[in-house]
């Protein structure tokens, strides 16, 4: 009976090992973590009221574009940009989202034909157009609010 109390004590002390887990490090799980991650990509894109119902990504997605591009160009079509230089057909916008839903407007400019005056004076009238921009979500990233930046072109002058 003895041998056999110890044998059950031996093999309870061995079997312990078994039930020891390691712990993995916590820099090596958060590394691991971070290359999982698309830093280039979001899971919810922006977004504004109009297109919040639509369920499909890539349509919701060309609908903020669509929608963004408009209103831009209604509101800036308004001002004397096409009388006052009528070289330029297209702006290139940079639109930044913050997580606030705060939104920044910059022009980028195709080329350096246009003098430094000019292009400030066209970053005040774009800048004061479009102050009062409707409200746009930002986008999502792993279930937190993210800054993002894009570029669009907005067109200027169309021909008829």
């Amino acid at each position: 009976m003895k041998l056999f109390w110890v044998l059950i004590l031996l093999f309870s002390v061995i079997s312990c090992q078994y039930f020891e887990k390691q712990v993995p490090d916590e820099k090596e799980l958060l590394e691991q973590e971070l290359k999982k991650i698309n830093w280039e990509e979001v899971d919810d894109f922006p977004s504004v009221l109009q297109c919040d119902t639509i369920k499909d990504v890539e349509i919701k997605k060309q609908c903020f574009f669509d929608y963004i591009t408009q209103t831009i160009q209604e509101r800036i079509n308004i001002d004397t940009l096409r009388v006052e230089y009528p070289e330029i057909d297209t702006i290139n916008v940079k639109i930044t989202v913050n997580p606030d839903s705060s939104l920044q407007f910059e022009t980028q400019f195709q080329n350096d034909s246009i003098p430094l005056a000019d292009k400030t004076k066209i970053d005040s009238i774009l800048t004061s157009r479009l102050s009062d921009f409707p409200k746009v979500e930002p986008a999502i990233k792993r279930g937190v609010k993210v800054k993002t930046q894009f570029v669009l072109p907005v067109i200027i002058k169309m021909e008829k």
